[in-house]
């Protein structure tokens, strides 16, 4: 059975307490119990670095736009005279290393979104299993840098942190449940700093008392990205049939993007998320032009140069940021003059 159906069948299966659910729910107490020891331990251990630490992160299973969050904060803390950098595990790398992550680094060595980070933030980015020991690396290799963030280390807890931002998309916290019967890494409610919902908040979802809360935008690009780099404007694109795939959490929701851009979707392919594309067979109907995300589309390319990518853009609201400076000014942090 495909794992990409699997992954499907199961985040459904999170989005209520039905009989699948019910059926794993004492496979959750087990999951529950292992995650608070390890979060007790990490705690006891946690290292304290020299510059404030944001991490941003989620507490369901799965993408909920972590890593465009962690790219506007990027962008906005350049903007106001931090030299910030970027630390990550790297999910779905080959090989456990600690290692910078450059912007013609081979994506299956530093992962897809680390890679994305470096190309379109501009700053320097490590991966590491333990963020910690990325984050250690990154200062001794770049001593300007003045502010890190963690892109995806919510649960890490090895790395203390100053200023903590949970990210949703639209699915909030599903059934409520704990994983595997449900798809919560932690339980929640429970206190962050900031609470950014990527797509429409879920009215359901409960939240910490008096919890900042800040809904984004999230978008296609006007254009899709060659491999060259030279953009096609998407009004070009209307009106042929096109083959579209995704190896993100939430497949059909970029598709229906597409074609909410009036694109015709003559085929489409869900991928698990971070697919590594070197069992790659090209969808049926060859004589279709092959369209991506731009996070496929860094593996992709190496296989099938004429795909073409569509950038996702996550419209951050002023109001967020703006909260992210106060956090980091109440904690006594702030850019050099």
């Amino acid at each position: 059975m495909p794992r990409a159906f699997v992954e499907h069948r199961l985040r459904a299966a999170w989005q209520r307490r039905g009989l699948v659910a019910v059926l794993l729910w004492p496979l959750s107490r087990l999951y529950g119990a292992l995650a608070a020891r390890q979060r007790g331990r990490d705690d006891a251990v946690a290292v304290r670095l020299p510059v404030p630490v944001v991490v941003v992160g989620n507490v369901v299973a799965g993408g909920a736009g972590k890593t465009p969050t962690t790219l506007a904060m990027a962008q906005h803390l350049r903007s106001r005279g931090w030299r910030p950098g970027i630390v990550s595990r790297g999910h779905g790398r080959v090989g456990d290393d600690c290692r910078e992550v450059l912007p013609d680094s081979d994506p299956r060595e530093v992962g897809d979104e680390p890679l994305l980070l470096r190309q379109r933030a501009g700053v320097p980015v490590f991966v590491a299993p333990r963020r910690a020991d990325a984050a250690r690396a990154l200062l001794a290799a770049h001593p300007g840098t003045d502010i890190l963030l963690c892109d995806d280390g919510l649960q890490h807890r090895a790395l203390a942190r100053d200023v903590e931002v949970c990210v949703f998309d639209a699915r909030g916290v599903g059934n409520g449940w704990l994983l595997p019967a449900g798809p919560l890494r932690e339980p929640w409610p429970r206190p962050v700093d900031l609470v950014l919902w990527t797509e429409a908040d879920a009215a359901a979802t409960p939240l910490p008392p008096g919890q900042a809360t800040f809904t984004a935008h999230r978008r296609l690009a006007d254009h899709a990205l060659r491999a060259d780099g030279t953009q096609v404007p998407l009004a070009d694109l209307r009106g042929q049939p096109l083959a579209a795939l995704a190896g993100i959490a939430r497949p059909e929701a970029f598709f229906a993007m597409l074609r909410a851009a009036g694109l015709t979707l003559a085929d489409t392919r869900a991928l698990p998320d971070h697919y590594d594309f070197d069992s790659f067979n090209r969808l049926s109907g060859q004589r279709n032009g092959l369209i991506c995300t731009e996070k496929d589309a860094l593996k992709l390319w190496r296989h099938d140069p004429s795909a073409l990518a569509v950038p996702l853009r996550l419209d951050v609201p002023a109001a967020f940021l703006d909260a992210l400076d106060q956090h980091l000014a109440a904690r006594g942090y702030h850019p050099a003059p």
